[in-house]
């Protein structure tokens, strides 16, 4: 059927596996902001940022103190949402009462200091991080080339989405935060410390970003601009989606990937566009998004 469109099937599959895989960063992304939107109110425009930050801090991990990938995946989430609970602490938590705007400024201020003490100290041009040597090669499956790496950076995606959406939206955890952002004072009754969740579900969304990050490392060049190239993609993801929805990021995360990855096959020259079309459409039809509650 493809031949006769005259797209080779190659073509075709390892598209949609780029697609996938640019999907895995959307969803992983877009969850991080979902969750720190949809929990605390603030948009997190530092998020990029952090994404960059996580991919900075394993190549880091691996140059300097020779820790490798594995490790890296475990300690630099915590190191760099450690770093988000302090900027939370000192800045953002002076935030949440005023509107939007303040942290959406806020942000984007911290963001634009992180690029550039990075883009000052390393450049502008990408550094290398090698592939694990156990997820080296790949897999001839007959209609494509699989190389390893990628298919574990969907896998591991998407296991950490669900994991993040099942304990937020399961579990009895998940329902604290819940109504600790819409009742805090009738939370804080039950002997719940309101004020440290909020700290470490902002650490949890930062964190997100910056496993997002390590993942990204192997597959993309780890440079100051690489979050930057990324942030606005992502929350035309969230738009879609719905502003705070979980489940919505997840899903048009890996949607609007493969939606990517076949206009880059069919008509390449609307494929750096198409996710802004369909975000206008959706706002059209349903300006909440697609999986978001009318107020």
């Amino acid at each position: 059927m493809f031949e006769l469109l005259g797209i080779p099937p190659q073509a075709l599959f390892g598209q949609l596996l780029l697609g996938l895989i640019n999907g895995s960063f959307y969803a992983i992304l877009s969850l991080g902001l979902a969750v720190i939107f949809g929990l605390l109110n603030i948009i997190n425009f530092a998020h990029g940022a952090q994404y960059m930050l996580g991919a900075f801090v394993a190549w880091m991990l691996l140059n300097y103190l020779g820790i490798g990938y594995w490790w890296a995946l475990l300690l630099v989430p915590i190191a760099v949402g450690a770093f988000g609970i302090v900027l939370e602490r000192l800045m953002i938590s002076r935030l949440y009462h005023l509107d939007h705007l303040y942290g959406l400024l806020l942000t984007f201020g911290l963001a634009l200091i992180i690029q550039g003490l990075l883009r000052n100290q390393y450049g502008i041009s990408g550094l290398p991080y090698s592939i694990p040597p156990q997820l080296a090669g790949g897999q001839n499956l007959g209609f494509m080339f699989l190389p390893n790496y990628r298919g574990w950076v969907v896998v591991a995606s998407l296991f950490v989405c669900i994991a993040t959406w099942f304990v937020i939206e399961k579990t009895r955890l998940g329902a604290y935060l819940r109504a600790a952002t819409e009742n805090p004072t009738l939370v804080g009754a039950f002997g719940i410390n309101v004020p440290r969740m909020i700290t470490l579900t902002y650490g949890f969304g930062v964190a997100l970003a910056a496993f997002a990050g390590v993942l990204a490392a192997p597959v993309y060049s780890v440079n100051p601009n690489m979050g930057a190239d990324l942030i606005i993609v992502v929350f035309a993801v969230v738009v879609i989606g719905g502003m705070g929805s979980i489940l919505g990021s997840i899903v048009t995360g890996f949607g609007l990937g493969l939606v990517e990855g076949l206009t880059k096959v069919f008509y390449p020259e609307a494929s750096s566009v198409v996710i802004f079309v369909i975000m206008a459409i959706v706002l059209l039809v349903k300006p909440a998004g697609l999986f978001g509650r009318t107020a």
